[in-house]
C-alpha cells in the first residue's frame, strides 16, 4: 500500500516527506494507522550516526494508532483496536521468557536490523529498499507495520495522541523508578535531566510517595514544570557544583539517582551525590558509543554503591503500559503535561523546537 513517510536519506540530513510502498503484514505482523508519534532522542541518534541503522531510513518508535490489518497467527489484537507501539523483542530467548523483554538477547537485531523477521525490507521507494522495522515499527509515517510482540491495546477513550510516548521515553523514566530501582516510599531521588524521560521519573516518584525528589535541569521552564509534577527541589547546573547543591538539600546524599544525560561530568556529579549504599541507574544514551564510566573502585566498594544500566525502564510493556494508562486516567500520572502536538508535516521544525527546549515531548499528529 502507498503511505507517506519521513525519510532520512543520509547521515545528518533533514527528514523528507514522500510516498513509499509498505508491504502487506507478514505472519505475526500488525498494520497500524498512525494517529500520533512521539519525537524521541533515539530517533535523532540515527539521524546523527549515534545508532546503527541502514539508510535511506524511516525511524519513529513512539507510535500510536488503530489496527487496520493483522497477519496470520495474530491473536493479541483485532481490527479497530487502539494501540500503543513499543520496542520489539524476540519472545523466545531466556530474557523474554522470564518477562524481561527489554533485555532481549536479540534486541539490536530485531530493533535496528532495518528489515522484518524474514530478512526482507518492509518499505520501498520505487525499486529502492528503505530501512524499516525501526524498533519493530518505523512509525514516522501514516501507516506502520509492527509485530504482535510490540503492540499494546489501550482502553477506548484514552487520547491516542498521548499514549505513543508510553512506548519508550515515558516507560523508561517511570520504569526506572518503579521497576528498575524500585524506590520505596519515603526515600530520596536525584534526577539529572528534565526532559520527558526525567520528568516521567519525577511523576513516578510522586506516585511512589518519595520524600525528596531533586531535579537537575538547565532550562528554567522545565525546572518549573518539574516542581509542578512533584519535584521537591530543582537545581540549575549553571549555579555551580551539582553534588554540593544536592548535599545542601540532603547532607547525607540521595539514596537513588536516575541519569538521563549520559554526560561524563554529570555522571561524576551523580556519583558524588549518592548516600552510602546509594543506587544509580543510567538511562541516557551516550553520543559517543565508546564512552566509559570512570569510578574509583575502592570508593565504589567502601561506600557500597551500586550502578546499573537501564533499558526501557525494565518494562514488560504488556503489563506496564496499561498500568501507566490507568495512573493517567486516575490523575496520578499527568502525562498530558509533557506533550505538545505538532502536525507531522512539520517534523523538522519540531526537532528544532524540541532541541531549543521549547517543548518537553513533541508528538507529531496526522490529520
Amino acid at each position: 500500500m502507498k503511505i507517506t513517510a519521513a525519510v532520512l536519506d543520509e547521515l545528518g540530513a533533514d527528514f523528507s516527506l514522500r510516498p513509499l510502498e509498505l508491504a502487506d503484514p507478514a505472519p505475526g505482523e500488525v498494520l497500524v494507522e498512525i494517529v500520533g508519534v512521539g519525537l524521541c532522542h533515539t530517533d535523532l541518534a540515527v539521524q546523527h550516526g549515534h545508532l546503527p541503522f541502514p539508510f535511506p531510513a524511516v525511524v519513529g518508535h513512539e507510535g500510536s494508532g488503530v489496527v487496520r490489518a493483522v497477519g496470520a497467527g495474530v491473536t493479541k489484537v483485532v481490527l479497530g483496536d487502539p494501540v500503543a507501539l513499543t520496542f520489539n523483542s524476540c519472545g523466545a530467548c531466556p530474557e523474554c521468557l522470564a518477562g524481561t523483554p527489554a533485555y532481549c538477547a536479540r534486541f539490536m537485531e530485531v530493533n535496528f536490523g532495518g528489515v522484518g523477521a524474514d530478512g526482507a525490507t518492509r518499505l520501498y521507494d520505487g525499486a529502492t529498499s528503505v530501512g524499516s522495522n525501526f524498533f519493530g515499527q518505523s512509525s514516522f509515517a501514516t501507516y506502520a507495520l509492527a509485530h504482535e510482540a510490540n503492540v499494546v491495546k489501550v482502553p477506548d477513550g484514552v487520547p491516542l495522541e498521548l499514549v505513543g510516548p508510553l512506548g519508550c521515553g515515558v516507560q523508561t523514566g517511570a520504569g526506572a523508578v518503579l521497576n528498575s530501582l524500585n524506590c520505596p516510599a519515603g526515600s530520596s531521588l536525584l534526577v539529572t535531566g528534565g526532559g520527558s524521560v526525567g520528568l516521567s521519573a519525577v511523576m513516578a516518584a510522586r506516585v511512589r510517595e518519595l520524600s525528596t525528589i531533586i531535579v537537575v535541569e538547565p532550562v528554567a521552564a522545565r525546572r518549573d514544570l518539574a516542581l509542578l509534577l512533584g519535584a521537591t527541589h530543582v537545581i540549575d547546573p549553571a549555579e555551580g557544583d551539582i553534588a554540593g547543591q544536592v548535599r545542601a538539600i540532603i547532607p547525607g546524599g540521595v539514596k537513588f539517582a536516575v541519569d538521563t544525560t549520559a554526560a561524563a561530568p554529570v555522571l561524576a556529579a551523580v556519583l558524588a551525590s549518592l548516600a552510602q549504599q546509594g543506587e544509580f541507574g543510567m538511562v541516557g544514551v551516550p553520543a559517543d558509543p565508546t564512552a566509559a564510566l570512570t569510578v574509583g573502585l575502592l570508593e565504589m566498594q567502601a561506600r557500597g554503591l551500586r550502578f546499573r544500566g537501564i533499558v526501557e525502564g525494565d518494562s514488560n510493556p504488556d503489563v506496564f503500559i496499561p498500568q501507566l494508562v490507568e495512573l493517567f486516567r486516575s490523575g496520578e500520572f499527568p502525562l498530558d503535561r509533557l506533550i505538545t502536538t505538532m502536525p507531522f508535516s512539520r517534523i523538522n521544525e519540531a526537532i528544532a523546537a524540541q532541541a531549543r527546549g521549547d517543548a518537553v515531548k513533541i508528538v507529531l499528529t496526522h490529520g
